[in-house]
């Protein structure tokens, strides 16, 4: 037995749960693990395994500029780091929405274990697989985030987690995976110092009017493989959210995007264009065109993050499933900067050698 077993066994001993049957799921690009509970009457749970010492620290309030970097990549980013106090203070403040966040039973942070509410297996992206019409699952989606847009998070969350803002170091540390590991996947693009340069230059002001615009609580992973769908709940709860603890306060287009320019399945576009006109219904004192220029920009920062993770996974974790997803990547860009506002980004891909992505 591992000494991690054997601090999991003695944790759901102290917790009620050392006959529950455990059965071990998927795992993800995460250090996370995941086991469901099944008791003797047939009730579930959910237990969480996120060992503390596999991540680099978080960050920290107050922190400055240079001891996040110091720190390295978790607090640069602003991510959680795994610390169960985030899932447990984000789920707190969501379910006090009125929204579906799972129920926390038993925690153990220092250890990196909690058990939680099971909110079943119905996810968007299965159900959709398996023949449900998307669309009611999608406006539901927009919904709940509409719900959430209205409101003033606080400062700092339950457990003390601090609800930091998606700030311009954070937000130039994700666009910078794109330029350190997407030419060590592909070769045949190296970028120049002066390439570097000028995408900083381009990046720097669209992420001053995104922190500029932290404004509202942010899942940050809002998609369909971490949505469930609840339909013996009403309104807004029908939509059961997981995998939130790298929440922040950020720009409202933030979890738009990751849901309507999901990197692993396909949204179509007349579907982005109905949940986008249903939030603005939703949220009608909203400038469309303003938020719109910050949602195409945001969207393509985002998705060149996101390249730069899949380069990494297959390069440096050799894991090359991910080459399946960088395609959609591309796809998503090439439809961004074709916006209004775009203009030099697009120049930057097309005159750097990104041509053949984008047509």
């Amino acid at each position: 037995m591992t000494d991690r077993e054997a601090i999991k066994r003695r944790f759901l001993q102290s917790a009620g749960f050392s006959e529950a049957e455990r059965q071990p799921l998927p795992g993800d690009a995460s250090t996370r693990r995941y086991e469901r509970l099944v008791r003797k009457d047939g009730s579930t749970f959910m237990l969480m395994d996120q060992a503390p010492a596999l991540e680099t620290q978080p960050c920290r309030l107050n922190e400055t500029i240079e001891e996040r970097q110091a720190s390295g990549y978790n607090a640069m980013a602003r991510l959680a780091a795994g610390r169960m106090e985030a899932f447990v203070g984000a789920a707190h403040y969501l379910r006090a929405q009125g929204l579906s966040a799972p129920e926390i039973f038993e925690v153990d942070a220092a250890n990196g274990l909690l058990i939680s509410e099971d909110l079943g297996d119905d996810l968007f992206a299965a159900l959709i697989a398996r023949g449900e019409d998307e669309t009611p699952l999608y406006l539901s989606a927009i919904e709940a985030q509409a719900r959430l847009h209205d409101l003033t998070p606080p400062a700092i969350l339950d457990h003390d987690w601090p609800l930091l803002s998606y700030d311009d170091l954070a937000l130039k540390t994700g666009a910078g995976l794109f330029v350190e590991w997407y030419p060590k996947y592909d070769p045949s693009h190296p970028l120049s110092d002066a390439a570097l340069a000028e995408w900083e230059a381009l990046w720097a002001p669209l992420r001053q009017r995104a922190e500029a615009g932290a404004t509202t609580f942010i899942h940050r992973d809002y998609h369909a493989e971490n949505l469930l769908w609840l339909p013996q709940r009403e309104g807004v709860a029908r939509v059961g959210m997981i995998d939130f603890q790298d929440c922040l306060r950020a720009h409202p287009a933030w979890d738009l995007l990751s849901l309507l320019q999901d990197a692993r399945r396909d949204v179509s576009r007349e579907l982005e264009a109905q949940c986008l006109d249903h939030y603005f219904a939703l949220r009608p004192q909203v400038d469309r065109a303003a938020f719109m220029q910050d949602y195409n920009a945001l969207a393509t920062l985002n998705e060149a993050r996101i390249l730069g993770i899949f380069a990494r996974l297959v390069v440096h974790y050799h894991k090359p499933r991910y080459e399946a997803f960088i395609p959609r990547m591309w796809g998503h860009i090439a439809r961004n900067i074709r916006e209004p506002g775009m203009e030099g980004l697009r120049d930057w891909f097309l005159r750097h050698g990104f041509g053949d992505k984008l047509s």
